[in-house]
């Protein structure tokens, strides 16, 4: 058997780690056959395999892990998400889903973090400075700040930040929370974002309409009564004539609250903008009313747009408990709030995950407000995502935020199928923020707008979240409905592919799945798709219609294959590389060797995808090979052997014990190209580049030999191979 990768005593480093939350240590002994394990036994067992198996979650002799959400699945396989911190710092982009069979061993992982980390945590700028510094960003009231020291991986290297918090009122007069990244060594601010998620990006103006009428003076708060469940009757302004789910406090009063949702409420802001941080509990006024009769269907009415709010809860709700089995935003079974006439002609709606609250604004004078169905599902699915991936706010993580949002919003309307409101691909069409009738987005063809994008690129991650997010959509058009015309649009593909749509409800649960199961803070676009893969392969198998369709649909936005693929192996080479199967996905096919050196064990980890070469790592004196044969075109301008490699060591100093030779053998005589050794460890995948000048116009064997002395192990791994004629 292997040893870990590790040395011995980060090894035991970790082994011994306490996951926060789960109140016990985690232990390397493999569990039984649990079928249907309780949370805390999917908790144990999936601490259990951190600490045996670092590597496959990038940990280090520093790393804690906290528990932020548990899935067992009906089959008993587990999805254990964790928080890290290293040094008692919480990391940016360091959590990480342990995947997990139905006996408790370990399937595999999803992260983005690339290596453990190594760095000081020592600060030379002091938490002050570092708000002074945030606090030049901040327009609007400010309130309270905090400023926590933490540790971002989400950039090309690792950093020491101070993630600072200003609490506020915006210059829009929103709630604000505005993050500011500030380099706790230079001082230099970087990336910032709020944590109040507003439908209108910073800065859309919206040409006015022709002018509603103004609502009438906020009512007297109400005083609180007892409560059981009603049905009232809502004439709302945008959802016309819905039933209302309220609570009846007397034979003659009712105020709308929702007992069938979490006691979801919806009040009255009366106009006035929230103050310092969030809206605090028992903020605004109650909606009560005499009859249970609720608006009018114009803003004469001030319950009018209260209609449209609650039934947007009753909406959403309903679509994540009656298609996707959510109970709730945060899955526990309690209702948000809403407040609607937030401010005086507050042009905007969103959501605070602060206060687990919405609030929507009458609109600008002219305008309409902002309480449509699909406004409520997208805001709200904000919470979603917070409770499950909690995909940043910036580079593609945030375009996949306000993506799922645009998403979510859409289905939430498809599943009301309110006359008032004929369910289509179009993000926010009632409230007419063009005033010509046409929407905020679209979502068969995002470019529409003339900011979003409908094709990904390695730029798209430089765009406001809201722009970006049109390739998720793009995506998510193309898998439910399909490419060129039809009755929701005509979209384009990026490679001028044809796209079958495979319809809303498969597209709907393959993307939640993705969401709640693959996908992490830190997950880019290919990750996404790696991510819906996999969420396609559990729902409907490897082999089927909804898989394909999966990856047509990112390959038709320019999302090029990962080497995760509906039949479980890397796509063939692409462009020059002249290697057969060069990150083995494809198991040792192509490849000749020692049997087990292509491998998908837990005990290490790939670079891409499940499969890696790992040769020696025993300890005891060994030989493992690894070889294919290749031709070299005589044409080649400048041919390259390259390879990612990882060396781990439980050798010290700078002698060579062990050693991995990179080799050429044409004919009867072998060139070594290059050595590697104990002395060479890293501490994660590094690219190799070797001339392969020599061997123009002939077929050669490229060959891996690692041999170990016969003591202390060195690991020699080695991922994503290539050949190129240059």
């Amino acid at each position: 058997m292997k040893r870990p990768l590790l040395s011995s005593s980060l090894t035991l480093a970790v082994s011994t780690l306490v996951i926060a939350g789960a109140g016990v240590p985690a232990v390397a002994a493999a569990p039984g056959p649990q079928p249907q394990a309780s949370h805390s036994k999917a908790v144990q067992d999936a601490s259990s395999q951190v600490a045996a198996h670092p590597d496959a979650v990038k940990a280090g002799a520093d790393d804690r892990f906290q528990v932020t959400n548990v899935q067992v699945d009906a089959d008993g396989t587990r999805h254990v998400h964790f928080n890290r911190t290293y040094r008692g710092l919480p990391v940016r982009g360091g959590d990480v889903v342990v995947h997990s069979a139905p006996n408790g061993t370990l399937d595999s992982t999803s992260l983005t973090q690339a290596a453990p980390l190594s760095l000081s945590v020592t600060p030379s700028v002091t938490d002050q400075q570092a708000i002074a510094k945030a606090a030049k960003l901040f327009r609007g009231t400010r309130g309270s700040s905090t400023a926590v020291l933490t540790v971002d991986v989400t950039g090309a290297s690792p950093k020491l930040v101070w993630e600072v918090v200003l609490n506020g009122t915006g210059a829009d007069r929103a709630p604000s929370h505005l993050h500011v990244l500030v380099d706790a060594v230079t001082g230099a601010t970087g990336e910032s974002w709020d944590g109040f998620s507003a439908f209108l990006p910073d800065g859309t103006k919206r040409a006015k309409g022709k002018a509603a009428p103004t609502a009438v003076s906020a009512p007297a708060a109400p005083a609180a009564l007892a409560a059981a469940a009603s049905t009232g009757t809502g004439k709302g302004y945008q959802v016309g004539n819905v039933s209302v789910s309220t609570t009846q406090n007397s034979t003659t009063s009712y105020t709308l609250k929702d007992p069938a949702r979490g006691n979801g409420e919806t009040r009255d802001a009366q106009n006035q903008t929230a103050t310092n941080d969030s809206p605090p509990a028992g903020w605004g006024v109650a909606f009560n009313d005499a009859d249970n009769v609720w608006g009018n269907n114009a803003l004469t009415d001030r319950a009018t747009v209260a209609v449209d709010a609650h039934y947007g809860i009753q909406a959403t709700w309903d679509f994540y408990k009656n298609v996707l089995g959510r109970n709730g935003i945060k899955n526990d079974g309690v209702g948000a709030r809403s407040f609607v006439h937030y401010g005086t002609n507050y042009d905007n709606a969103g959501w605070d995950d602060a206060s687990f609250a919405m609030i929507y604004g009458d609109g600008a004078v002219g305008s309409k407000p902002f309480t449509e169905i699909d406004v409520a599902g997208h805001e709200m699915s904000h919470g979603v995502t917070a409770a499950t991936a909690g995909l940043i706010y910036s580079g593609d993580a945030g375009g996949l935020n306000e993506a799922t949002s645009d998403i979510m919003g859409t289905m939430v309307e498809f599943n009301a199928n309110s006359p008032a409101d004929t369910p289509d691909y179009l993000i926010g069409e009632k409230i007419d923020i063009n005033g010509n009738g046409t929407p905020l987005r679209w979502m068969d063809d995002p470019s529409k707008d003339g900011k979003s994008v409908k094709c990904w690129s390695s730029t798209t991650k430089n765009l406001n979240p809201h722009y970006s997010s049109g390739v998720g959509n793009h995506f998510f058009y193309l898998l439910a409905v399909g490419s060129g015309q039809s009755q929701w649009g005509n979209s384009p593909t990026c490679d001028g592919s044809t796209v079958a749509g495979i319809g809303n409800d498969a597209s709907t649960k393959i993307w939640y799945r993705a969401l709640s199961v693959y996908m992490t803070s830190n997950t880019d676009y290919p990750g996404a798709r790696t991510a819906t893969v996999k969420a396609a392969k559990d729902l409907y198998g490897a082999g089927s219609t909804q898989c394909a369709a999966v990856e047509k649909a990112w390959s038709a936005v320019s999302v090029a294959p990962t080497a995760t693929t509906c039949g479980g192996t890397t796509p063939p080479p692409t462009g020059d590389n002249l290697l057969l199967n060069p990150g083995f996905e494809s198991g040792a096919t192509s490849w000749t060797g020692t049997s087990g050196v292509i491998t998908n064990d837990a005990g290490a980890a790939p670079r891409t995808g499940a499969y890696y070469a790992w040769l020696d790592g025993y300890g005891s004196a060994h030989t493992d090979t690894l070889s294919q044969s290749v031709s070299v075109p005589a044409t080649a301008t400048a041919p390259k052997l390259t390879f990612w490699n990882r060396i781990t060591t439980a050798e010290t100093g700078s002698t060579a014990y062990d050693t991995l030779k990179v080799q050429v053998v044409s004919g009867t005589t072998t060139t070594t190209l290059a050595t590697y050794s104990n002395a060479d460890a890293t501490s994660g995948y590094v690219q190799r580049t070797l001339d392969l000048s020599a061997f123009k116009g002939k077929t050669v064997t490229i060959k891996f030999t690692g041999t170990e002395d016969s003591s202390l192990q060195t690991s020699f791994l080695i991922d994503d191979t290539s050949v190129t004629a240059g």
